[in-house]
């Protein structure tokens, strides 16, 4: 049986049918002389994996794109040839070189290679940028590197080199910009004035990097995760560690060494990762920001559904990890702690946590637990002190944690602010890996940040089971057709970055939590429902998937006229997300985005069915289908062949999150064949039939409205000092009496910050602070105090004690 609220002793909310005796609007009471819980230590984190260009035109400082020439197999994308009387080619190389691929320039003159770097290369001025390369070829002149604008009209920083021959070799030059203006709209410049050719194997420019790390990161977006105040670092972390294959998993000894022999390999997000940014570059990040790694190691299962059997088959990578904790953890006796030192980093790492593969619950082969079993008998024989994470529900080990994730509207968010207040504590600690308020793109908006507050209130009161979180995804390049995911906490280009709303959500209460949390009692009264709305347009979608779809046609229960859209051209059509084109009669998707959608119809609709058909032409799931569709952010939707093509099931999307409503069914979706669907809404109801087979139903219903006012109170044991969090996410700004009851003698000022703005608010490259906090006084503070909370505002207080 889990333990109540009041067994836990953290947190009660009291939500009032009538209205408070006193003047305010609700009150708060914390027993500050009666600390509950103890709060984890490792509690506010960071997750991280590459999507979204995190690492390579994000955080890993290098500015060259397709460096070692195997972003395409047919050509050297991203470069381009320059002057006249010469041309390039893309050239495999044979087993006796230490690459797979060159770029050859064959010249007769002035002729030069071109790199346009991740959505330009950045300027700034009295910089200095380091530029490596290997190159071989017949050319007897010297070879000028240069970064000037895209379209070669200005220069800011030269160098020369020579010496090329026809061995490989490699050159390094320094090139230092002058008093210029920052700029992106770069390009980076490798030329010559005489004839032969010229071939390059590896071309990196690195510019300043955190800590001036040889192979390191970018500062600003160092010093805005230093902001956080994190405590772990989850690496390489979500689908980057599985790879859509067993073969484009994050294969770690391919990630070390000298970086300029990295091949790199596929990321599941539409693009290949350098491998720059490699394993001894994740634990050199935890200790430039002074964190612990949670190291989680691939487990046997790829996105696509690729996995190994338990037992001998599985040994192997079993192994790999053991191998992996040793480069982590070993001195330079072990041979792969000798290894780390030979890389460059002779003391061993702290480890903590280990996690085993990710999301694993995606698994249709079932094997989890076996595999879960194999690697954690290991790991634990050889490091028994070791904290192992499962990442779904097994029942051959107890692990020692559990990872969680949570994407939802900020709405729902609030509303289940409280899910582990009545968990039970005799099972594994809790890891919310991975969890965001899913609203605003790229970047979350002020609801967002409220709807993340809101819900680590309930996280933080409950941090005795909840060891640690961590918000996801964590970056973005905010460039179009960089990102693959639509809320992200850090934006950034080539040349700035900043934190949105719901990142100073993470800085306000990473920076300010004590070690113990106290009991607060929150009263007020609660908001009343919101009516169900049952009208809508219709809409057609794709989740990582290409699909086609045609013979679309709506009828009417009241006998209306059928609807029939177009399926020859997009005219009608409204498209909200992905690459729509028509093809043959029919609409196809061909983006591997999450959440596309093509929407078309009134939305005064009501009871009415959707016929169609539909084919799968790739990608890793099926159909989607939206009935009652008032915006791209507020609609039904039955997902046909959804979760990695596992399962179907109706979904209520609001505030852009969904949620399962009705049954699941078993369902896969074959590629190339086509499906009769029919989708109906009416009476309250939805049904989806598929080939003619009813296959899942639904009642129509909304969810609960969320409360307005979130509470959750910290001491510092060593000072006596309460920490105060309050979120307001309604409309007013509501007026709170607050008791500390028991705190002693209190300072007669606090202070603290106060993060506040309209829902739509979002931060951006062109108003990075739109929205940020600001410092506050609390004047005359006792142990009863009233103090009115800003509509939609997330606030801190803190409170000394006389000393």
């Amino acid at each position: 049986m889990g333990l109540s609220l009041f067994r836990l002793g953290a947190f009660a909310v009291v939500l009032s049918i009538f209205a408070l005796a006193s003047a305010q609007d609700g009150s708060i009471s914390v027993q500050v002389d009666r600390p509950a819980i103890k709060i984890s230590p490792t509690f506010y984190g960071l997750m991280t994996e590459e999507i979204n260009h995190a690492y390579d035109g994000g955080l890993y400082a290098e500015l060259i794109r397709n460096r070692a020439f195997r972003d395409s197999k047919t050509e050297p994308v991203h470069w381009s040839l320059t002057g006249s009387g010469g041309q390039i080619s893309l050239e495999h190389l044979g087993a006796d070189s230490p690459w797979t691929d060159a770029l050859t320039l064959t010249t007769q003159g002035q002729a030069g290679v071109a790199n346009d770097g991740f959505w330009g290369i950045p300027v700034k001025p009295h910089t200095a940028y380091k530029a490596t390369f290997y190159a071989k070829g017949s050319i007897t002149g010297p070879v000028t590197l240069s970064i000037e604008t895209a379209d070669g009209a200005t220069t800011y920083a030269k160098a020369e080199v020579q010496g090329l021959g026809s061995e490989w070799k490699k050159f390094t030059a320094t090139l230092r910009t002058g008093d210029t203006a920052a700029s992106k709209n770069n390009r980076f410049l490798i030329s010559t004035s005489s004839p032969g050719t010229i071939s390059l194997s590896y071309v990196s420019l690195m510019p300043p990097t955190f800590h001036r790390r040889a192979n390191g990161n970018r500062p600003d977006l160092m010093e805005e995760l230093g902001e956080l105040n994190p405590s772990f670092l989850r690496l390489p972390g979500g689908n980057y560690l599985e790879g859509n294959t067993i073969e484009e998993r994050f294969n770690w000894k391919a990630t070390i060494g000298d970086p300029a022999m990295r091949l790199g390999h596929q990321c599941p997000w539409g693009y290949r990762s350098s491998d720059g940014l490699g394993l001894l570059e994740y634990l050199e990040w935890c200790e430039d920001l002074k964190m612990q790694p949670v190291l989680a190691v691939f487990a046997g299962y790829a996105l696509r559904g690729e996995h190994v059997n338990p037992g001998p088959d599985l040994e192997p990578y079993v192994q790999d990890a053991l191998d992996e904790i040793e480069y982590a953890t070993g001195d330079t006796s072990t041979k792969w702690g000798a290894e780390r030192a030979k890389n460059g980093h002779p003391k061993p790492f702290p480890l903590t946590y280990v996690e085993i593969g990710n999301e694993d619950w995606f698994d249709r082969s079932r094997t989890y637990d076996g595999r879960f079993a194999q690697f954690y008998d290991a790991i634990k024989a050889k490091y028994p002190g070791l904290q192992i994470i499962a990442t779904a529900p097994i029942q051959s080990r107890k692990p020692d944690v559990m990872d969680d994730h949570y994407y939802r509207s900020a709405a729902d968010m609030e509303r289940d602010s409280g899910h582990y207040d009545r968990i039970s504590r005799s099972g594994p600690k809790i890891f919310v890996g991975e969890w965001a308020s899913i609203e605003g793109s790229p970047t979350p908006t002020m609801d967002a940040a409220l709807g993340d507050a809101a819900w680590l209130t309930g996280l933080e009161r409950n941090s005795d089971l909840v060891v640690m979180e961590s918000y996801a995804p964590l970056f973005v390049n905010v460039n179009p057709g960089a990102a693959q995911w639509g809320t992200n906490l850090i934006g950034y280009d080539a040349l700035t970055s900043y934190g949105s709303p719901s990142f100073y959500v993470q800085s306000m209460f990473g920076k300010n939590t004590g070690d113990v949390e106290l009991p607060a009692k929150l009263e007020i009264v609660k908001p009343p429902a919101e009516p169900v709305v049952l009208h809508g347009a219709i809409g057609i979608g794709t989740w990582r998937t290409q699909s086609e779809y045609k013979e679309i046609r709506v009828t009417f229960a009241d006998g209306s006229p059928d609807f029939v859209p177009s399926t020859s051209s997009l005219d009608g059509w409204t498209r909200a997300r992905g690459q729509w084109s028509v093809v043959d009669g029919a609409l196809r998707q061909t983006g591997n985005g999450t959440g596309t959608l093509l929407t078309i119809g009134d939305p005064k609709w009501t009871n009415y069915t959707i016929h169609l058909k539909a084919r799968k032409i790739g990608g890793a799931e099926g159909f989607m289908v939206m009935g009652h569709v008032l915006d791209p952010r507020n609609h039904w939707q039955w997902n046909v062949g959804g979760w990695d093509d596992s399962q179907s099931a109706i979904q209520r999307t609001e505030g852009g999150s969904s949620d399962i409503v009705g049954p699941e069914s078993r369902a896969t979706v074959e590629t190339n064949r086509w499906y009769d669907l029919a989708l109906e809404v009416k009476d309250g109801k939805i049904r989806g039939y598929l080939d003619g087979k009813l296959i899942n139903e639904a009642t129509e219903t909304s969810r609960p409205p969320a409360d307005p006012v979130y509470v959750a109170a910290s001491k510092v044991s060593s000072s006596g000092e309460v920490i105060l969090k309050v979120v307001n996410v309604s409309e007013k700004p509501m007026s709170l009496s607050i008791a500390l009851n028991g705190a002693g003698d209190l300072e007669d000022q606090g202070s603290g910050w106060v993060l506040t703005g309209q829902p739509g608010d979002v931060n951006s490259i062109e108003q990075p602070e739109k929205v940020k906090p600001k410092p506050i006084h609390v004047d005359h503070v006792g142990s009863n105090f009233t103090r009115s909370f800003d509509a939609h505002s997330v606030t801190v207080l803190r409170f000394k004690t006389k000393r």
